[in-house]
């Protein structure tokens, strides 16, 4: 191990051989200059110094000369370590000097260790020089320094150079020393930062950067020693940013690099580009009003109405536009009155709310700027809405920006504004209005374009009197039902009102037009779509009914409003007028399945009941004979309610081995005196077309409940009733009440059931199983009629509060001749077993399907083996005595 003595007047260029020199075992010392290295080597006596050339006080030159002048120093070796640029002037300098060996910087670590021990193996070879050697190296010596003075003097030339561009530089020049401190201030900084060149020298790089930046800054800085490249950071809105004396805060660009200088870390070079960003944001604001503006004219060629013109133009503004939000409003004259039309832009935090309501209010602020809208067609700028009584925050969230008020002009008259937010103050400058003058100037000719088509469509599609579609738009209209009808009935009724000509011919014109208004608004009330109603002539109307379930549907309907229309007298002008109308109908696709045909069915029918002494006519004679007999049975049906001819008859259900009652289905027969039994089947449909279905679900409920009181005050052993519920019963919302309502009886329980299909129970499973699992709590049971003949779910059956499962007479009445219909009924049987329900077979007709019926294992059967439905009185004679078991 030896003591190593290593000069250079740069630290990190020492502490690198040093360390390098501990990691082959030596002992390193170290001295910044050549003064100190002389006192260094008389005190420790190193056997090696690693010298640096060009050095501060004393370079490696003069340190070499003096150490070889010293008898008891002069034997000591000697490496320089200079640098590539001096590396030929060295090596002469050196021989001159006695030092043999230079290494060049920057130099692999291996080849520094390597010349260290071969120096250190070798034996001293150090004599002093010679005389003629010492002239000769004088004189070399000599010329070598005239050439380090004469680039010495290059250097401080360049340096005068670089200062001088430094001084008058444009742009900040700022250098920091290794702990950053501020060691250069040049002028264009001061300028810059407001501060004097003295004011901060010395102060930490910190002092010019905003507070929330330092940390981040700073460690950006650091990082940059890493390497030796310079880098340029293009600064903006949110990256890197000055703050002046004055506490203001600025983008800046930087580039910054390593310095080279003596005592230097960092040398960057600033340029405030406030001014830059401030035009880029101009341009790029321009070119997206321009792309507006062009977007928005694109949309006025294509768009033809003006909801959708409305509405895409406040999404292309926000959009495309950048604006915070866009909205336009409607001036309404006869109330003085900006309505919101159509926004786009956040409407989620309810300012479009607020704003409509504020509109409403019509405060001070915004009456201002409407009368202004009104007298003036000119922009209303808000540059500063925080500062705007009225046109401020109007919502919880404090809102800040810029607003314009583009007033929409059309024939020289304002109809409303165009209304864009911007998130900044003072945002819209001369150039941008030019822009959006031009965008409201375009969206005001598109309104009059579009006011101008709507007028001349309204003419070619509407009756101008009474605002009704005309003949032509009706007939496209009836053409696009006729299409989508289907399988579905339409109807088409024309309408010719009586005496129009002696009404007009008598009061006037005036009163004639004021008839046909009030009759057209009577009509649109009645048919309740004004879709579908039309004047079609001077005193003629068109209706259309679409999806007709049935005729006697239409008739009652048409009747009911016929009354409503024309059955009421109308005052005119003081006068009270009753009017009159022929009605003729045709019916699709009946009587035509096209647009012509109907219409001139329509008009045949219609002429006949001009020329007869009815009201209404069906172009089909046997159709207008049909409604009437419907009509007339409908009204037979209410007056045998109310007279009590309706009855409920009971068909036994009994057990399939023993042929015991274990209960009974009640079925509703009509008694008509003049006919004898009616059933079910006769009028049925019809009442569940008039809406009669749900008295007579009702009365049969409670009648039923009555039969099985009086049954068990016999004293007989009295069956279960079930009731066939309808669809109308189970979807009404009370249903579970008009049941309770209808059960209750007074001294015994109520012994009735219920019986509903299986696919009216699909139709709304959820709501059935709650009405369902209601009614079992109030101890009715559920039976599912028809089971196998609708939509069968295993999952929705499972969760049915069903007791029975009934097995309709389709499966029955063909399970012996078809093998396929007999593995149903073993299936259905199986299942019901499987979900703790009994079965019941329907329709039993033969001893050979009740034999079948039995060793497949149903529970019950019914049908007209056992016996058909019979009056309650004949029921109770097959009953047994006893006390019945529930």
């Amino acid at each position: 191990m030896a003591t190593v003595l290593v000069v250079d007047d740069h630290a990190p260029n020492r502490e690198l051989i040093a360390t390098l020199l501990r990691y082959a075992g030596h002992d390193p010392i170290e001295a910044a200059d050549g003064e100190e290295a002389l006192a260094s080597v008389r005190a420790h006596r190193p056997g090696l110094v690693i010298c640096d050339v060009l050095m501060p006080t004393m370079d490696g030159y003069e340190f070499v000369r003096r150490l070889r002048a010293e008898p008891e120093i002069a034997a000591t070796e000697v490496i320089f370590y200079t640098a590539t640029f001096y590396e030929h002037e060295a090596r002469g300098l050196a021989n001159a000097c006695g030092v043999s060996r230079v290494l060049t910087k920057p130099c692999e670590p291996q080849e520094i260790l390597r010349a260290v021990e071969q120096v250190l193996a070798q034996p001293s070879a150090v004599e002093p020089p010679t005389e003629a050697v010492v002239d000769f190296d004088r004189e070399h010596l000599r010329l070598l320094t005239d050439k380090l003075l004469a680039k010495v003097n290059e250097l401080e030339t360049a340096n005068q150079r670089l200062a001088g561009l430094v001084e008058s530089a444009m742009d900040a020049i700022i250098a920091v020393d290794q702990q950053l401190r501020i060691v250069l201030f040049n002028p264009a900084a001061e300028q810059m930062f407001g501060y004097r060149a003295a004011e901060v020298e010395g102060q930490p790089l910190d002092l010019l950067l905003p507070q929330r930046f330092r940390a981040t800054h700073g460690a950006q800085v650091r990082s940059f020693g890493a390497t030796n490249v310079t880098r340029r950071i293009m600064g903006d809105l949110r990256s890197v940013k000055g703050l002046r004396k004055n506490g203001e805060e600025f983008p800046l660009e930087v580039s910054i690099s390593q310095s080279a200088s003596q005592g230097l870390r960092y040398t960057a070079i600033l340029r405030d580009i406030s001014a830059r960003q401030q035009a880029e944001r101009r341009i790029e604001r321009l070119h997206r009003v321009a792309t507006v503006l062009s977007d928005v004219n694109s949309l006025i060629v294509r768009v033809r109405e003006r909801d959708e013109l409305f509405r895409e133009a406040c999404r292309i503004a926000v959009q495309v536009g950048g604006f915070s939000r866009a909205w336009i409003g409607l001036i309404d004259r006869s109330a003085l009155q900006l309505c919101l039309v159509a926004s786009a832009g956040a409407p989620q935090d309810g300012y479009f709310e607020a704003l409509e309501a504020l509109l409403a209010q019509r405060s001070a602020a915004v009456v201002a700027r409407f009368d202004t809208a009104l007298a003036l067609p000119q922009p209303v700028i808000v540059q500063d809405r925080a500062q705007t009584p009225g046109l401020g925050p109007i919502t919880s969230t404090a809102e800040t920006g810029a607003q314009v008020w583009l007033p929409l002009v059309v024939a020289g008259q304002t109809l409303g504004v165009l209304a864009l937010h911007a998130d900044r103050v003072d945002f819209f400058d001369d150039d941008e209005m030019k822009l959006l003058k031009e965008l409201a100037g375009d969206m005001s000719f598109a309104l009059a374009h579009i006011a101008q088509e709507e007028r001349l469509n309204y003419l070619a599609y509407y009756d101008s009197l009474t605002g009704l579609a005309n003949g032509t738009l009706f007939n496209e209209r009836l053409g696009q039902l006729i299409n989508a009808a289907g399988s579905h009935k339409l109807a088409l009724a024309l309408i010719d009102l009586v005496r129009f000509k002696t009404i007009n011919d008598t009061l006037g014109r005036h009163a004639g037009d004021v008839l046909l208004k009030r009759v057209a608004e009577r009509l649109e009330r009645c048919v309740g779509h004004r879709a579908h109603l039309a004047r079609i002539g001077a005193d003629h109307f068109a209706v259309v009914f679409p999806e007709i379930r049935t005729e006697n549907e239409l008739a009652r309907m048409f009747a009911a409003q016929y009354q409503h229309c024309f059955g009421v007298p109308l005052q005119i002008d003081g006068e009270e007028l009753r009017v009159s109308a022929k009605v003729g109908i045709a019916l699709y696709p009946n009587d035509g399945s096209n647009v012509e045909t109907l219409y001139r069915n329509a008009e045949a029918a219609v002429k006949k009941a001009k020329a007869s002494s009815e009201t209404v006519l069906f172009y089909n004679p046997k159709m207008t004979e049909l409604v009437a007999e419907r009509l007339a049975l409908e009204n037979q049906l209410r007056r045998a309610m109310e007279r009590g001819e309706l009855v409920l008859h009971y068909q036994p259900k009994v057990d399939v081995n023993t042929r015991r009652i274990e209960g009974v289905e009640a079925l509703v027969r009509w008694s008509r005196p003049e006919a004898g039994l009616v059933y079910p089947g006769k009028f049925i449909p019809l009442m569940e077309e008039t809406g009669l279905i749900l008295a007579l679900g009702d009365w049969a409920l409670h009648r039923a409940a009555l039969d099985h009181q009086c049954w068990r005050q016999q004293g007989l052993l009295a069956p279960r009733i079930a009731v066939n519920v309808s669809a109308a019963q189970l979807h009404k919302h009370d249903f579970v009440a008009m049941v309770s309502q209808a059960l209750k009886v007074n001294g015994f329980s109520h012994g009735v059931d219920i019986e509903i299909t299986e696919s009216l129970i699909m139709e709304n499973v959820e709501d059935s199983v709650e009405k369902l699992q209601a009614l079992r709590a109030m101890g009715v049971n559920l039976s599912i009629d028809d089971f196998g003949t609708g939509y069968s779910s295993l999952a929705y059956l499972s969760r049915l509060p069903a007791q029975i499962l009934k097995i309709d007479r389709a499966f029955i009445m063909t399970m012996l001749t078809d093998p396929d219909n007999m593995t149903l009924v073993s299936t259905m049987i199986s299942l019901a077993h499987s979900l703790r329900m009994k079965v019941v077979a329907e329709g039993v007709e033969t001893e050979e399907e009740a034999n079948m019926l039995r060793r497949l294992h149903c529970d019950q059967m019914q049908g007209y083996l056992i016996s058909q439905a019979v009056s309650s009185e004949a029921l109770a004679m097959l009953l047994p005595q006893g006390v019945a078991r529930h």
